[in-house]
């Protein structure tokens, strides 16, 4: 890792911090962590190669905690572009089923690269189908390539079609080879150490794609071995509706009565839960990926948030999967949790520094972290930098440079820096052939849908 200092900085802002807003501010990063920070006329960055942040706001680097690379492979499919949740599955999932390994590398590669652009640095996703040979090593060595922090799930689905499950008969795994290769995998890539680009997280795709006993070997095992477990819950009304009908449950009394409901584990979604459950919930310490441009494209409502973060659940948020957001610029969805909240609970409900501190410091919380999501001595080096005279700042940043990064459209981040690695600058990626990854993607994408 390269000793540096990135100086003269506009603004070096931490949403929800108690430090203030640093104006012309520098600092120093040694071994991938920041070691130094505070006014630039202090900094003695004397040996040191500088990085001239000047005209920047600088951030702590974004944090995604609910996604699934391998649906970029089919935004925008004409046959699910107006389906609900159920109709959309039961149109992707065939086509999900066919993927490769190098469909599912280059899928990985793809959203990597868009998180980067829009100032993400750690990122989270839950893929769980496993066709044809694809594996978490697939995921694994893609993203080694792209420089995030990568907190890759182990996920499944053991639940056919024959069987009442929404996914084909194919690609449902036998549960004991789940479990067989979750250990593998832990043991293979989870690095619990600070500083960590690679951990491994637990993830049957939902209480209801595999058996009850999986989900509870699934709690015990990610325990024995201290790594986090994640799954959706709670999506929507046609499944609030299935497990009151088939379990007499909630999802989320459900997801109780199976062991989860602990701090050791995050859900995605969260939208339908009552008043008592919210307060459950937060006794718990178990976290929510809030995901509010997925939760609209697919119809499923507006995730209580606020009421959440009243009773000290903890909240991050997710871009969800490419095929049900559509796009994977994370300051976009940072911009759609803030405004959502406002539309049934007016403009006071989440203020901009609220939403970016879900986007930063909340979303370490969920993963675990407490390495990343704010920018002091001590913390990863990994930061988000914007230029305030960029076109969708305009007229913003001379008044509020962090609300405008919220409330104007959402940017792409200029500067991108993770354990003292550039890999944006100048709003391009470093390192990759952006054009030639993209024209792979859309080759592989097409053969996908029309074999």
């Amino acid at each position: 890792m390269t000793d540096r200092a990135i100086v003269n900085a506009s603004w070096i802002i931490n949403p929800g911090g108690a430090a203030p807003a640093l104006p012309d501010a520098s600092m120093i990063v040694r071994d991938g962590f920041i070691a130094e920070m505070g006014p630039a006329s202090e900094i003695n960055t004397d040996g040191l190669e500088c990085l001239d942040a000047r005209g920047l706001v600088l951030i702590p680097g974004l944090v995604n905690t609910h996604d699934h690379f391998l649906e970029c492979l089919t935004r925008a499919l004409p046959g699910a572009q107006n389906a609900g949740l159920m109709d959309w599955l039961k149109t992707h999932n065939p086509i999900w089923s066919t993927a490769t390994p190098e469909a599912l590398q280059i899928a990985t590669q793809i959203r990597a690269a868009e998180l980067l652009l829009s100032g993400c640095t750690t990122t989270a996703d839950h893929n769980y189908l496993w066709p044809n040979g694809c594996a978490v090593d697939d995921q694994v060595e893609a993203m080694q390539a792209m420089g995030l922090r990568f907190h890759v799930a182990r996920g499944s689905t053991t639940i056919g079609a024959s069987n009442g499950g929404l996914t084909p008969d194919a690609v449902a795994e036998d549960e004991q080879q789940v479990l067989k290769d979750s250990e593998r995998v832990i043991q293979r890539y989870h690095d619990s150490s600070a500083g960590s680009f690679l951990q491994v997280v637990l993830a049957p795709c939902s209480p209801y794609s595999v058996s009850e006993t999986l989900m509870r070997e699934t709690a015990a095992l990610a325990r024995f071995h201290g790594v986090r477990l994640h799954t959706h819950l709670a999506e929507g009304q046609d499944e609030h509706a299935f497990c009151l009908e088939q379990l007499g449950k909630t999802p989320l009394a459900h997801i109780e009565a199976l062991g989860w409901l602990a701090e050791d584990a995050w859900f995605a979604h969260m939208i339908t839960l009552s008043e008592p459950e919210i307060v459950r919930l937060g006794m718990s310490g178990c976290g929510v990926a809030h995901c509010p441009c997925s939760n609209m494209r697919l119809g499923n409502g507006i995730a209580p948030i606020r009421a959440m973060l009243a009773r000290d659940v903890p909240v991050g948020i997710g871009v969800d999967g490419a095929a049900s957001n559509d796009g994977g610029h994370l300051l976009a969805e940072t911009r759609q949790a803030m405004l959502l909240q406002r539309v049934n609970q007016g403009a006071a409900a989440m203020s901009a520094e609220q939403a970016l501190t879900l986007a930063t410091r909340g979303g370490a919380s969920l993963l675990g972290r407490h390495d990343i999501g704010e920018l002091a001595p001590g913390m990863a080096a990994d930061i988000a930098g914007y230029r305030l005279d960029a076109l969708e700042m305009a007229g913003g940043a001379v008044h509020d440079p962090l609300a405008a990064l919220v409330f104007c459209p959402p940017a792409r981040a200029d500067l991108v820096v993770i354990g003292g690695e550039v890999r944006v600058q100048a709003g391009e990626l470093l390192g990759h052939d952006l054009g030639a990854l993209i024209a792979r993607h859309n080759t592989i994408a097409h053969a996908l849908v029309r074999p």
